[in-house]
């Protein structure tokens, strides 16, 4: 405790020296929805640093651009109204409420919030609806799962990090054909659970878009000083409590798993599988080095003596149709070919692993 309690004073200090005034600033996340309602996410900051990147900028340029976006003048108990709802940012700025949903919301709602004591207008909070028809869900890693990072090594991750911007970091075209075929022209919610920073959600957005690469709500992680430790929850604890949450937000849909070798994904989608009996369709890591780790190696074996299909692949482009989600042929409901027997399949599997 007291070795938080002094990292706090150590970040106070450091917002203090670099807090920037202002008038507060709503700065919206991609949201979900689940049972209860529409689940908006956002940030509320007293200054937001833009900048345009060029792609034969300097490495050194990028990195005063990529530092810029740590350096984030949070504004905690600002009340926001959306929906007929209101709610309050916590210690760190950031915002999660539940508003009310209508039975015609389906794919991407936009709720509009406010900030009732300043005179800016309303700002639209994107928030996913899955359609009736979804027949399953895809959570995904992004670094060296979605994106060439190397994570697995901490040095060359914050290398690549700091020193690259949103036009020269890359997405893995196979990850880009294989989300856009899951997807199915939005039937297939796609959703992203990361251990970046959400300071980082902007650049990344910035990434996918350029890439072409299927947008969906993310789940990133606070880095601040927290009860959870010292740059808030662990990798392991964060991806893991981000697949509860969106299994608890989508109860009746199975999902499709896809991570790395790189660092805990294995493990983590291994304890998924387990405390998720039947929710589970697959799971799918990219090798992201030259060789996999016994304990990475020990965890797929756990997920095959699970009955779960798993791959582990150096392209996505690899991966054998049994481990993937059936993809119906076209049908009259669904013309851009989803749907059909397909369902049939995924409702024959779903029995199966539950039997």
């Amino acid at each position: 405790m007291a070795v938080t309690r002094a990292a706090r004073g150590v970040e106070r200090l450091v917002e203090h020296l670099f807090r920037r005034t202002g008038p507060p600033m709503l700065k919206a996340y991609r949201g979900f929805a689940d049972p209860d309602g529409l689940v908006v996410q956002g940030r509320v900051v007293s200054a937001v640093r833009r900048s345009a990147p060029e792609a034969d900028q300097s490495r050194w340029v990028n990195f005063k651009q990529m530092v810029s976006l740590f350096l984030t003048s949070e504004v905690r108990d600002v009340t926001v109204r959306a929906g007929g709802v209101e709610g309050q940012t916590d210690a760190e700025g950031y915002l999660r409420l539940t508003v009310p949903r209508r039975p015609d919301h389906a794919g991407w709602v936009d709720v509009a919030a406010e900030l009732p004591d300043t005179v800016d207008g309303a700002v639209a909070m994107p928030v996913l609806v899955p359609p009736s028809d979804a027949r399953f869900g895809v959570i995904s890693d992004i670094d060296d799962t979605m994106m060439q990072t190397g994570a697995y090594s901490l040095l060359r991750n914050l290398w690549t990090t700091f020193t690259g911007n949103a036009l020269t970091r890359q997405v893995f075209p196979d990850a880009v054909r294989l989300m856009g075929r899951l997807n199915e022209a939005g039937r297939n919610p796609v959703f992203y659970v990361s251990s970046s920073p959400w300071n980082l959600f902007t650049f990344l957005e910035k990434v996918f878009d350029r890439a072409g690469l299927v947008i969906g709500p993310m789940f990133l992680r606070d880095l601040g000083v927290s009860e959870q430790g010292l740059i808030g929850a662990g990798h392991g604890d964060h991806k893991g409590a981000s697949i509860d949450r969106i299994l608890s937000a989508n109860p009746g849909l199975r999902f499709w798993l896809f991570g790395d070798t790189g660092q805990k994904d294995a493990m983590v989608y291994r304890d998924a599988v387990l405390r998720h009996a039947g929710r589970i369709g697959g799971v799918v890591l990219r090798q992201a080095s030259s060789s996999v780790s016994s304990e990475t190696q020990t965890a797929v074996d756990q997920i095959r003596q699970a009955d779960l299909p798993v791959a582990v692949v150096n392209s996505f482009d690899e991966i054998d149709e049994n481990v993937l989600p059936p993809l119906g042929a076209a049908d009259a409901n669904h013309p851009d070919g989803s749907g059909g027997s397909g369902d049939d399949e995924l409702l024959r599997r779903a029995g199966d692993a539950q039997s």
